[in-house]
């Protein structure tokens, strides 16, 4: 186990609850039809880079999540339209963000009607988050 523990202040479950988990773990068994279809091509991997669904991160529960990147992928329906989640979105995001995470936000629509093009920029955005993470060599 690393030396860092993940529920202490600054890991990455902090603040998270017994509830929480279990709140994920019931996301994971009804995942929506627009998750359901990016889990279909995230389980294998991306570029060699595993994912996760339904991830507790701090308070927050990620759709999906890549550990070696830090990346969160969140599939909004239309209920983000909406001006009171849209804004509890924004406030979530910047909180993940300030947790050191990158957050991407794909529609169910684009889900459906264009999954190569939601794969390549999530491909795109997780090599270049790596590229830039990697420790420059002969210098």
């Amino acid at each position: 186990m690393s030396a860092k523990n993940p529920y202490k202040k600054g890991g990455m479950f902090e603040g998270a609850s017994f509830l929480l988990f279990e709140k994920a773990k019931h996301l994971r068994n009804k995942m929506t039809g627009p998750e359901e279809v990016l889990w279909m091509h995230l389980r294998k991997g991306i570029d060699g880079y595993k994912f996760r669904r339904q991830y507790p991160l701090g308070p927050y529960i990620a759709d999906f999540f890549c550990h070696k990147a830090k990346l969160i992928i969140e599939i909004d329906g239309s209920i983000h339209n909406n001006d009171d989640t849209r804004n509890n979105d924004i406030t979530r995001q910047n909180d993940l963000e300030k947790m050191g995470y990158t957050v991407i936000r794909f529609s169910n629509v684009q889900v459906y009607k264009q999954i190569d093009v939601v794969l390549n920029k999530i491909s795109e955005i997780v090599n270049n988050i790596i590229k830039t993470k990697a420790p420059l060599s002969g210098v």
